[in-house]
């Protein structure tokens, strides 16, 4: 099993960590391609003609490896909410259809429908939350759910940003496809951690950050983009966009024409010398451990929390329904209201959400870790 990274990562001994589905503290190696990216900002006059597009197309292979894509259906974007947007440009719902999202599920995935929807002819549905956790079943009800308007399209979380449900994507893609619906997935919760593949799944778009687990900054996501989709407008009118718009020319606008790939969905000024690296650099060291070996000592540390918990009036969605990497408690009596800022005066740090708290370690976090939240938890209740 891989073994704890802690050392590759600038966190005491006594700050047990346990957010990592929020923002991941950035590895050594990252902190150090940020430090480089802002000395040669400093010194612009040093940086090298050909490195601009040397960057860019190491950050879209390393997105690309991650999803089993080419690098050029590979587009960047600053967010989720950008990379929806240029998805709900190029694909737009039928007249009178429906579109499903997740009930409570994050805003960068769902509010670009609920706005189209008011202007546009067609329904949100919100699939409602799963008293049993059953995402998945909760979804193939709701797409099959008779005397319905057809569904044009599902955009959709595959992870769970507030219970850590996961979605079955393949059978949902299934039913999707059995009414010729499309289906957007905001991979943010999932990507370094569960697999996909976007060839044997064929999405019709991912979206996802690198500001989470795959151990990035902040402002650098990127969008697949099948390749059915591939000639739409883009969400921005760039130089980078087009084939042969380039400030050397003697005529400037030599070819307008857009780039026959994703690329053409670059946003304007990608030219992020100082994050770029820094995303690039954090997705080839989790591709470098596999995210099956990720996966498989994550689901071992939230194997052994939801063992410690029992007893303690917590329950936790059963291990089929929730992603490994991810544990949302829920208390069967009310909690202290200020649980999460009294675990953190003892440096242990997780997350409230929507009522419950999550739990949610990374490859910086042990054993020790885990048994620590045990015990202060257990004393926390007690009182």
């Amino acid at each position: 099993m891989l073994p704890s990274q802690r050392t590759l990562f600038d966190i005491p001994r006594d700050v047990c960590y346990l957010n990592a589905a929020g923002w991941s503290p950035l590895p050594l190696a990252v902190q150090e391609a940020g430090r480089a990216g802002v000395a040669r900002k400093g010194q612009p006059w040093n940086i090298d003609g050909k490195f601009a597009a040397a960057q860019y197309e190491r950050a879209r292979a390393a997105a690309a490896a991650l999803i089993g894509a080419e690098p050029a259906d590979i587009a960047l974007t600053p967010s989720v909410s950008y990379g929806v947007a240029v998805a709900a440009k190029v694909f737009r719902p039928a007249q009178g259809s429906r579109v499903l999202v997740l009930e409570n599920d994050h805003a960068s995935i769902a509010l670009e429908w609920h706005t189209r929807s008011q202007t546009e002819d067609f329904t949100v549905e919100t699939v409602p939350q799963p008293t049993n956790g059953d995402w998945t079943a909760a979804v193939l009800e709701a797409i099959a759910r008779p005397g319905a308007r057809r569904i044009s399209l599902a955009s959709m979380s595959s992870v769970h940003w507030a219970d850590g449900g996961m979605v079955d994507l393949l059978h949902v893609r299934d039913a999707l496809r059995f009414q010729g619906a499309a289906l957007i997935v905001d991979a943010t919760q999932a990507i370094g951690v569960l697999p996909m593949d976007v060839v044997a799944l064929d999405p019709d778009f991912v979206v996802f950050p690198t500001y989470k687990w795959v151990l990035g900054p902040y402002g650098r996501a990127f969008v697949y983009v099948a390749k059915r989709h591939q000639e739409g407008t883009p969400l921005e009118q760039s130089s980078y966009g087009r084939r042969n718009v380039v400030a050397e020319n003697a005529d400037y606008f030599a070819d307008k024409r857009y780039l026959p790939d994703a690329r053409r969905y670059d946003m304007g000024e990608r030219d992020h010398f100082i994050t770029l690296e820094m995303a690039a650099v954090g997705m080839e060291m989790v591709s470098e451990w596999g995210t099956q070996a990720v996966r498989e000592r994550l689901a071992m540390l939230t194997r052994r929390l939801a063992d410690g918990l029992a007893g303690m009036g917590v329950s936790v969605l059963e291990e089929s329904l929730r992603a490994p990497h991810i544990l949302c408690l829920t208390f069967r009596e009310t909690p202290p209201v200020d649980l999460v800022p009294q675990l953190a005066r003892e440096k242990i740090y997780v997350a409230p959400r929507l009522g419950r708290v999550r739990v949610s370690p990374h490859v910086y976090n042990d054993e020790t870790d885990i048994d620590r939240f045990i015990a202060i938890l257990g004393q926390k209740l007690a009182k």
